[in-house]
């Protein structure tokens, strides 16, 4: 897919992965519809990248349907809103589980469904959601967080097999720990010597090249963080029990605790 001259919906345009994803897009060429919740961050992006902006709950059904309604026939979607939904499950209230649900899934499937049908038409066109590398092993108070970060690989997988053959790609992401933007870095967390991190612009240069080259997955972690998550999936139990030796519950509660008020 042509970055340049295409038209792109970024949903999370106002945090700092957010920031690098429409800094990239634009220096590619493309034209670019920003969401998020804070219209005063929002705008000044809008303004610096030469996109518009528009404030959107994705929490919020009709603000998805009015969302979709402004966006009209874009080239790309890259889906990269999300809650942090990070704690133990009993600490979670049902409003609480249902909004990451509406936020971190729902909206993201159903902005795929109706944009990748005007896509369809066209025959072109590309998707990008953003995942992480909790939506390929979960840990402990992590299972809201994963549970929508594995929905999204799943619904990532079938979806490519459902619009490859109409001419629109589809690639999910998959960021580890993100340094100096991002969830990971504003809850404070401190990670163990020798645990590595990406930056946001790293996380960008992977949409760009998901979109650019058709990927169909690509992770953005250290080679040390990728064998984990790897490992992880041939042997959860066995990892589980290694990441905990390794300190994993203290990094669990920092998060919890450090993005509990996003929820």
């Amino acid at each position: 897919m042509e970055l340049r001259g295409s038209s792109v919906l970024l949903t999370g345009a106002t945090g700092g992965i957010g920031h690098a994803i429409a800094r990239h897009l634009h220096g590619a060429g493309a034209s670019l519809l920003l969401t998020g919740r804070r219209t005063d961050v929002l705008e000044p992006l809008a303004a610096e990248v030469g996109g518009r902006a528009t404030a959107v709950d994705l929490a919020d059904r009709e603000a998805v349907d009015r969302l979709l309604d402004e966006a009209g026939e874009v080239d790309i979607l890259v889906a990269n809103a999300a809650l942090p939904a990070s704690g133990d499950i009993l600490s979670f209230t049902p409003t609480e589980i249902d909004r990451a649900l509406e936020v971190n899934l729902r909206a993201p499937v159903i902005l795929s469904r109706v944009l990748g049908e005007r896509m369809a038409m066209r025959g072109r066109g590309h998707i990008v959601l953003i995942s992480s590398l909790s939506g390929k092993s979960g840990q402990a108070s992590s299972s809201i967080y994963s549970a929508t970060k594995f929905g999204l690989r799943g619904f990532g997988q079938g979806l490519r097999g459902d619009l490859g053959p109409r001419g629109v790609g589809v690639s999910t992401v998959f960021p580890g720990f993100i340094r100096d933007a991002g969830m990971f870095h504003e809850s404070g967390t401190k990670l163990p010597k020798g645990v590595g991190t990406s930056s946001p612009e790293d996380v960008a240069a992977a949409v760009v090249k998901a979109i650019t080259a058709d990927k169909g997955e690509i992770d953005v972690a250290p080679a040390g963080i990728r064998m984990g998550t790897a490992f992880a999936q041939l042997a959860p139990a066995t990892s589980a029990r290694v990441a905990k030796r390794l300190g994993s519950d203290k990094i669990a509660k920092e998060l919890a605790s450090g993005q509990a008020d996003k929820r």
